[in-house]
């Protein structure tokens, strides 16, 4: 062990998080050795058909590493928050957990900072990820913040930003931001150990978006929308929660999608079948959007090929739910 790792032993931390996205936060600091002495993650939780308790990726990275476990119900449990107290912990870091109230993360004696997947203050919420792809923006960031009474307001202690390339889905940037994002945490780790960083208050007149939970009702593809629009809701839906149309009775899973040709006058929902390329195409309202990787309901996600090799010969029968649909073969 280095001199560097042995000091880092006297700064005793809790962390606090629940998906794979965490798991890169915590996982650079244990290799960096810091003293992590608690995890704290969600209750297992029951999934697949067999509905089987399921740990959180977080929880499973802990067990590997043997740190110890706290799995609340309640944040505000009297057992859970004496537990806290016991371990005396110097820092906190959230990353993709819940709210906090008070009593949790005033306890550290340095504080409580949170990773946010945007550059704060703009896209304030639960899906930053998401959001800054569907509005089309070109840069991003994450940034690290004290905890305080409001939900993504606290004092800023640093931020690194990512340029978005303009074919990458909501997975890729999620995957890019995780590493930046756990190296931007052992960043903020080492200069609140050193006494280095200097809170800065958030401006709020940089506060542009919001980026709210999304729901099912909201991954509905318009089709009448242009055709920009269009790309970038699908891409900042997929692969998760992904953003869907209708096959007539059947739901249809759209993840990813390239801009083809512009045209006006084009009846949005139109399916376009051109022979020569092999491709599948829908109109939007100024253009039309090839779609490359899709998934019908009840079935595997596939390419367009294979998805067409099912269902050329069906497809005239179907229309693409929109304001105005229809149905097309272009040769």
């Amino acid at each position: 062990m280095t001199k560097e790792a042995r000091d880092h032993k006297d700064l005793k931390i809790i962390f606090m998080g629940t998906p794979e996205f965490a798991v890169a936060s915590l996982r650079i600091l244990i290799e960096a050795g810091y003293h992590v002495v608690a995890v704290v993650t969600v209750p297992d939780k029951p999934a697949g058909r067999g509905k089987k308790l399921k740990a959180s990726p977080v929880k499973e990275y802990a067990l590997e590493k043997g740190i110890p476990l706290l799995q609340p119900v309640k944040l505000r449990d009297p057992a859970f928050n004496q537990a806290l107290k016991d371990l005396a912990p110097d820092l906190m870091v959230v990353v993709a957990f819940r709210m906090l109230p008070e009593m949790v993360w005033s306890l550290p004696r340095i504080g409580t900072f949170n990773l946010h997947a945007s550059l704060l203050p703009d896209y304030r919420g639960a899906a930053p990820i998401n959001w800054v792809l569907i509005n089309g923006e070109t840069r991003t960031g994450a940034t690290t913040f004290f905890i305080d009474k409001q939900i993504d307001t606290g004092n800023i202690l640093l931020k690194t930003e990512l340029a978005i390339p303009d074919e990458w889905t909501a997975g890729e940037l999620h995957d890019e931001l995780m590493q930046k994002g756990a190296s931007l945490v052992l960043e903020t780790v080492k200069g609140l150990e050193k006494g280095q960083l200097k809170p800065m208050p958030q401006d709020d007149s940089l506060f542009n978006n919001h980026a709210p939970k999304i729901f099912k009702e909201d991954c509905k593809i318009d089709w009448s929308q242009p055709l920009k629009q269009v790309y970038d809701f699908i891409r900042g839906l997929s692969p998760y929660p992904a953003a869907y149309t209708h096959l007539e009775d059947k739901t249809v899973k759209v993840f990813v999608t390239e801009k083809g040709e512009m045209e006006e006058g084009i009846t949005p929902g139109t399916i376009r079948l051109p022979e020569e390329s092999g491709e599948l195409e829908v109109a939007c309202l100024d253009g039309w959007l090839r779609i490359k990787s899709l998934q019908l309901q009840g079935k595997k996600r596939v390419d367009h090929r294979s998805f067409l090799n099912g269902f050329r010969g069906e497809l005239k029968r179907f229309t693409f739910e929109s304001n105005n649909p229809a149905i097309s073969s272009a040769k």
